[in-house]
């Protein structure tokens, strides 16, 4: 192995993406002297739906994001989840700030910088919503710094590339939150796993499968795992499991025969962008602006023209033109759907097919789009856009959960963390909000599994995360300062 085995570490990680690096980083801040194994198939860490060209580098906080805002029945708009999302990226922030100040993190600069957040819409009735959305959000403290505007003048001057040539008397409105960041999770992943291959007590080992997990007596588990390279067997004895790997930690719960698993499945949604270079274009716009989904399309499939800082260079994004694979992950196999399925969830995925009809039409005709198709819904955001400036580029595996809800398969949307009854595993499922929220994922995984523990980690989680026992949705005062403080200390 890449490093010397433990046999019987206190806890395994397995996946090498954002979640498990996370987790590490927060439960070894709040215990050094806990041992940690972690197994990854692939060859270094981060290569799978971390990786920067694998998502679209938003910090989720719910500023541009139509889908986490809804109307009521009543005309009304419900901002309670995007007030979920956006205080959960505060926990991100504040883990991350943290990480900087005890040295994890030497330059937040490579992996985190400002970048606004715009929503755009065209047509009165999506104009007459966002108007209806600004107003009910600009009201709140979390959100107050929010702008508004209907007047494709002041739009120019934020997205000029977007208003250029566009079609007059179409109504248009925009919202803009200066405060927005773009992220590289693969560069964060990155720099937290270099630490943590510094740390005594930790041990990682990459092109290491982990094949089977049986519980053994007295509540630990047994971890099989196959060294890729040599065809090696081996096991360990783990006190906690972390299942952060993917679309791959299906298969792994139903592996170990987990109860709190059953009827769970996996709906798995592959995705490409369309990237320009052209430095000219990249430094015209310098925001993440959000549009409408399509109807029948999944949240994550919400058209947005992002800007990106890759490897310390400036990228477009424009995307995501969904589409449907039976892969659970990029370097997966086409055999994952059909292998996932079971008498047990067999039901569910069949109500889902049933009841999201219109979704399985969606990503039919996304997978079924000729290229000229793609670059016309580009030109919808960005009516001057020029072909020869724009490459396809292959986006992550997602795998949106399928569980049985009052006897009955529903698809959900968002993240969710899966624990056992006797607090000896967690697991990671679903997809975005994601990355931008591991840090309340890791903080829930804690709380979850580790609560004997919480009396005596209270005070240095307070430290890690000062939030911790608050509510930055009501607290507007501590709202303010956390802020301010993540915000100088990540410098954006």
């Amino acid at each position: 192995m890449s490093q010397t085995c433990q046999e019987r570490p206190d806890i395994v990680l397995i996946g090498a993406g954002v979640m498990s690096a996370s987790f590490a980083a927060l439960i070894r801040s709040l215990d050094p002297s806990l041992s940690i194994t972690m197994f990854e198939s692939l060859e270094s860490c981060a290569k799978e739906s971390s990786e920067a060209w694998n998502n679209a580098g938003t910090g989720h906080a719910a500023y541009c994001e139509l889908n986490y805002t809804s109307r009521r029945k009543d005309g009304s708009i419900d901002i309670a989840k995007a007030l979920d999302v956006n205080t959960e990226f505060d926990l991100s922030r504040q883990l991350w700030a943290h990480l900087v100040t005890a040295g994890w993190i030497d330059d937040p600069a490579a992996f985190i910088r400002r970048c606004p957040h715009m929503s755009f819409v065209q047509g009165e009735e999506n104009v007459a919503f966002l108007r209806a959305r600004y107003d009910a959000m600009v009201r709140h403290h979390c959100f107050d710094t929010m702008s508004y505007s209907e007047d494709p003048s002041v739009i120019a001057q934020w997205a000029p590339l977007m208003m250029a040539r566009r079609r007059p008397g179409v109504p248009v409105a925009a919202t803009r939150v200066e405060q927005g960041t773009d992220v590289d999770f693969g560069t964060l992943t990155r720099k937290l796993f270099a630490r943590l291959r510094q740390e005594s007590g930790v041990a990682l080992h990459y092109r290491h499968k982990v094949t089977a997990l049986d519980r053994e007596p007295g509540g630990r588990w047994r971890v099989s795992v196959l060294n890729r390279e040599t065809g090696e067997a081996k096991t360990v004895s783990a006190g906690f499991v972390f299942v952060g790997a993917g679309g791959a930690a299906l298969d792994l719960l139903k592996s170990a025969d987990l109860p709190e698993a059953h009827g769970y499945a996996g709906f798995p949604v592959s995705g490409l962008f369309l990237h320009a270079d052209n430095l000219d274009l990249c430094q015209r716009h310098t925001a993440k602006v959000y549009g409408k989904a399509a109807v029948g399309s999944p949240p994550m499939s919400v058209p947005h023209l992002d800007t990106r800082i890759i490897g310390g260079r400036p990228y477009l994004l424009f995307g995501p033109y969904a589409g449907f694979t039976t892969k659970f992950l990029k370097s997966g196999r086409w055999s994952d759907l059909p292998r996932s399925i079971t008498t047990d969830n067999a039901k569910a995925m069949f109500d889902v097919m049933v009841d999201n009809r219109d979704l399985v039409r969606y990503l039919i005709g996304q997978v079924m789009q000729k290229p000229s198709a793609r670059f016309r819904a580009l030109q919808e955001f960005y009516p001057s856009a020029r072909s020869h400036d724009w490459r396809v580029a292959v986006a992550g595996q997602r795998v949106q959960i399928i569980k049985t809800e009052n006897g009955r398969g529903t698809l959900k949307f968002g993240t969710e963390v899966l624990s056992t009854k006797d607090h000896s595993l967690a697991a990671v499922l679903g997809a975005s909000p994601g990355a931008s929220i591991a840090a309340s994922v890791a903080l829930k995984v804690v709380q979850q599994n580790f609560a004997d523990r919480l009396p005596e980690w209270s005070e240095r989680l307070r430290t890690i995360i000062p939030s911790y026992g608050l509510d930055l949705r009501s607290d507007e005062a501590a709202c303010r300062t956390i802020r301010a403080d993540t915000g100088a200390k990540l410098k954006i």
